[in-house]
């Protein structure tokens, strides 16, 4: 994969940030702390706190990891897990599929890629890191000749569970997939179909950048007790992402160096 290249503000100071693939043992250990610190010590997960500082799991050698790096401290401060359907098949699953029944995407696997463990340091979260990352996963999608990528979208349930039933409620037709790609839940999040009606609802960026690009939503979320969230699983074709998100790092990547 090409480097893309951006320029942005952080802290006052030019940040020269690029995105390329994970090459070396190395790049692995410094995303999976990079994640570890995001996902697990700043959410306050001790159940999964472990000496190494790493957030790992099995599927870590078989994806390829998107990293978005800043060149003048040379620290990685974004990253995007990618799983393609080659890759899947070797492992015999997707990610996803530990937490939902996918039996409905039989037909097209060989088409999709899995986008997971978003991650992106606190002090880089002013949009050009996320978009930089949208932009790999497209170049990837087309590279591995996919023409759908899914995930899946958390929302946290330390306040018991309001905001993630207030998410689902408010969900639009449009934002949901057509009945041939709804998905069912192994372990669903339990809904309260009354709700607090008073209850204003906060979309996690993640998710909100994914409907804005155009993704569904397949279906009622399902609960993820290790990460103490509720999951919702997307599907996102790779015409929507190129065409509202990465069109203009794209045709900028043709310049830049291997």
């Amino acid at each position: 994969m090409r480097l893309l290249t951006t320029t942005s503000e952080q802290n006052s100071n030019a940040a020269k940030l690029t995105l390329s693939l994970v090459t070396n043992t190395d790049e692995l250990r410094e995303v999976q702390r990079l994640r570890y610190k995001v996902f697990i010590e700043a959410m306050g997960l001790t159940a999964l706190e472990n000496s190494e500082g790493l957030d790992q799991d099995e599927y870590d050698t078989h994806c390829d990891h998107l990293i978005v790096r800043d060149t003048r401290s040379l620290k990685i401060v974004g990253t995007y897990r990618v799983l393609g359907p080659h890759a899947a098949q070797r492992i015999g699953r997707y990610y996803s599929e530990s937490e939902f029944d996918l039996s409905r995407f039989d037909h097209i696997r060989n088409q999709i890629a899995e986008a997971g463990r978003a991650c992106i340091h606190p002090d880089y979260r002013s949009g050009a890191v996320i978009m930089l990352l949208w932009a790999g996963l497209a170049a990837f999608m087309r590279r591995e000749q996919c023409n759908y990528l899914v995930g899946c979208a958390s929302i946290s349930l330390a306040d018991g569970g309001m905001n993630a039933n207030a998410i689902f409620r408010s969900l639009q037709p449009e934002d949901m997939a057509p009945i041939d790609y709804r998905v069912k839940p192994l372990l669903p999040f339990p809904l309260n179909s009354d709700g607090d009606a008073q209850f204003k609802s906060t979309v996690p960026p993640l998710l909100k950048g994914y409907l804005r690009a155009g993704a569904w939503v397949c279906g009622e979320p399902a609960w993820d007790p290790d990460f103490h969230c509720a999951d919702l699983f997307l599907l996102l074709p790779l015409e929507n992402l190129e065409g509202r998100y990465s069109r203009h790092y794209l045709k900028d990547s043709s310049a830049t160096n291997q």
